[in-house]
Order: structure tokens, then C-alpha cells, then sequence
């Protein structure tokens, strides 16, 4: 259902994670529409910066060297198969990177909550609520969201600020968070942005337990009307 929220200055941050120049420039991690998702984000990176909200970076980066993981992908070197420590295609892309006086993580993790560094990082500042954008949807965003949830954050899901190597893949995702995000709410960017702003905008939250049964037919739908 939708109803409206507001979200009381001062108690948001704004996190993105993982958007790294390999989504649209190696052909074994290409997300869908990603230059339309970035765009998105610079609208909400914008009306953060211009309204006070402090803005959090991830980045995704494997060192095989250093993290133990038995079953991960490597290439034909015995590298690993995405987001390598050595590649340059791990950078965030410019128009999307932090600024000044901005923070980026690095993560080894799907989750960027999955250490209790950066829960207490955000909980000393006083934030309620995370408005989070980024790749891959059912992935490190799914990680995401789900345990800031259980370390008691509130989220807005921005629908399309997020992506994933189809829209099926993103889709059947941000539906499956939508119907378990307790105490947060689904928007999109317009909307996220005029929270940020602070007014008092109808946007999706859950009601009851899992309330969208969803098929292969009108999943598309669904989503659209989030």
C-alpha cells in the first residue's frame, strides 16, 4: 500500500553501493540500463549534498590474497572473475564518486552491514533512515537492505536507482525486498528526492506478510506500480 512518510532532517544518510565502472564496461558484469540507474543517482546525490543528508560509498573489491574463498569464480589466470583488487574497472564511476569529505568503503562482502563497523559508523551520527541506490539488486543490495534492516535502520529502496543484468533479474528483486522491507518504504527517485528535501510524499510500504504473490505474468506490473 502507500501512504505518506516523511523522514525528519537530519535522521537520513544516503548510501550506494557498488557503482563501479565494470557494470557498464566489462562484458562478464554488464548492468542492464546502467546509464539511465546513474543518472538517477546523480539526481539523488544532488538534492543530498544540497539538503544536508551525508552520503555513503561501497565499493566491491575481491583480494584473493587476503579473503579466504573457497568457491570463488576465478578466470582463465586464476584471478578472480569480477571486481578483482587490481582492476581499474573496480573505481567508481566519476559522475557518481564521492566528494569531498565524503566516505568510501570498501567491502568484501555482498552486504556493506555484514561487520558491525559501519552500523555503529551510521548509528553515531543518529540515523533512522537509509536511502540506498545501487548493483546488483538481488545481490549486494538484497545483502544490504536486509541487514541494515535487522540492525534497526528504516530504508527507502529507491527502485530506479538500483539495477541488476536484467530487468527480470531487478525486478523480481526489489519485489521480494518489497514485501519484507518492515519499517521502510519503496520510491523512486523522484520521490526519494523530494523526502530528502523534506516533504511528506505517498510512497509503497509493506502491509501484513508478504503481500505480493507475485508470477512470471504481472510481476512487471507489480513493480511498476510500487
Amino acid at each position: 500500500m502507500k501512504a505518506p512518510v516523511s523522514i525528519r532532517r537530519g535522521t537520513a544518510a544516503a548510501v550506494f553501493i557498488d557503482l563501479q565502472e565494470e557494470h557498464r564496461k566489462d562484458s562478464r558484469y554488464l548492468v542492464e540500463g546502467f546509464s539511465d540507474l546513474l543518472a538517477n543517482v546523480q539526481r539523488l546525490q544532488a538534492v543530498a549534498r544540497a539538503n544536508g543528508v551525508p552520503l555513503y560509498h561501497w565499493a566491491y573489491v575481491v583480494d584473493l590474497d587476503t579473503q579466504e574463498r573457497p568457491f570463488h569464480p576465478l578466470d582463465e589466470n586464476g584471478k578472480s572473475a569480477f571486481s578483482s583488487k587490481n582492476d581499474p574497472l573496480t573505481a567508481i564511476c566519476s559522475e557518481v564518486a564521492p566528494g569531498d569529505n565524503e566516505t568510501l568503503l570498501i567491502k568484501a562482502h555482498a552486504s556493506a552491514f555484514r561487520t558491525a563497523e559501519a552500523v555503529e559508523l551510521l548509528k553515531a551520527r543518529g540515523i533512522e533512515w537509509l536511502i540506498v541506490a545501487g548493483v546488483w539488486t538481488e545481490a549486494c543490495i538484497d545483502a544490504t537492505v536486509r541487514d541494515a534492516v535487522t540492525a534497526g535502520f528504516r530504508v527507502l529502496l529507491v527502485k530506479d536507482a538500483c539495477g541488476s543484468g536484467s530487468a527480470a533479474m531487478h525486478q523480481t528483486a526489489i519485489l521480494n525486498l518489497a514485501n519484507r522491507l518492515y519499517g521502510g518504504a519503496v520510491a523512486d527517485t523522484d520521490a526519494a528526492c523530494r523526502l530528502m528535501a523534506g516533504e511528506a510524499v505517498p510512497v509503497w510500504q509493506v502491509e501484513g506478510s508478504v503481500p505480493m504473490r507475485f508470477t512470471y505474468e504481472n510481476a512487471a506490473d507489480l513493480y511498476r506500480s510500487l
